[in-house]
């Protein structure tokens, strides 16, 4: 499971409560807080507790973005997220310096982490290229300009992106935004799965799946999204991502076969398998 934003002391305490077998768990991998641009929070943390705002960085130089990212990964960060186009108001999106999206990247970078971004428009997506982002956290919201040059710029970069497609499907604009995953699959990129869950009160993932259907992907695409994807993104193809002899054996078993082409199909899951131990069980779950 990975965490692309959240306050890192409550994250990490959970994790050593997974990793310590009191609770059952994946294993996390956490941003823990993320970059802001300078004095531009998004318009829906407005109601954010105020001790949780003030530790929201808002870096103003290089230099604080360096750090920033080095407090975070001191506290356990293992990932960086940056908002390079940060939703301000309903109808205004602000965008990070490249020089401070930069020096955040290059401080990951050197310490093998990746770094991904919450783009939203065009001018945030190109701090995030000419940055060096490893990985759209989101399809941006905003399409307009984002045409198949850019598109092939960020397949030339080997950047990820994660459509998070239930975000949007209230928008108008949602046609628009499936497409540009599907333009940006056909040029060879590579889509990882992914949710909003947590900003969406709502955990039921049959909307992304359905959207990711008409979206035009086949169940082979979803597959390869949910497991060797994500594998080799992380750089973990090795010993995850397939059913293999000497893989780690971490497996989510679904109640029947994806080829029926139904997007219910990856929500009816059967079996949570963690390092060869069922750690969910449906069974179990509705007693």
């Amino acid at each position: 499971m990975v965490d692309t934003g959240s306050d890192i002391e409550n994250t990490v305490a959970l994790r050593r409560r997974v990793e310590s077998g009191e609770v059952s768990g994946p294993r996390i991998l956490t941003a823990g807080l993320p970059l802001f641009p300078a004095r531009a929070l998004p318009c829906y943390l407005a109601e954010l507790p105020p001790d949780l705002k003030a530790k929201l960085g808002q870096p103003e130089t290089t230099t604080d973005a360096a750090a920033l990212v080095d407090k975070d990964r001191a506290a356990g960060a293992d990932i960086v997220k940056l908002f390079t186009g940060s939703i301000v108001a309903p109808d205004h999106i602000t965008s990070m310096r490249v020089e401070i999206a930069r020096a955040a990247v290059d401080e990951g970078h050197k310490h093998a982490q990746l770094v991904f971004a919450h783009s939203a428009n065009l001018e945030g997506t190109k701090v995030a290229i000419d940055a060096g982002v490893d990985v759209l956290a989101h399809t941006p919201e905003a399409t307009e300009g984002i045409d198949e040059p850019m598109l092939r710029r960020i397949v030339a970069q080997h950047m990820t992106i994660i459509p998070t497609l239930k975000l949007f499907s209230q928008d108008g604009s949602i046609s628009k935004i499936r497409e540009l995953d599907s333009r940006f699959h056909r040029l060879g990129g590579r889509l990882v799965y992914g949710t909003d869950t947590g900003f969406l009160p709502d955990y039921d993932q049959g909307e992304e799946f359905r959207q990711l259907m008409a979206a035009g992907f086949g169940f082979r695409d979803v597959l390869t999204m949910l497991t060797t994807a994500p594998a080799e993104l992380f750089r973990v193809s090795a010993r995850e991502g397939k059913v293999i002899p000497g893989m780690r054996g971490d497996l989510t078993i679904l109640s029947e076969d994806p080829q029926s082409g139904r997007p219910e199909v990856f929500i009816n899951i059967r079996y949570t398998i963690r390092a060869g131990k069922v750690i969910w069980e449906a069974n179990q779950a509705m007693k």
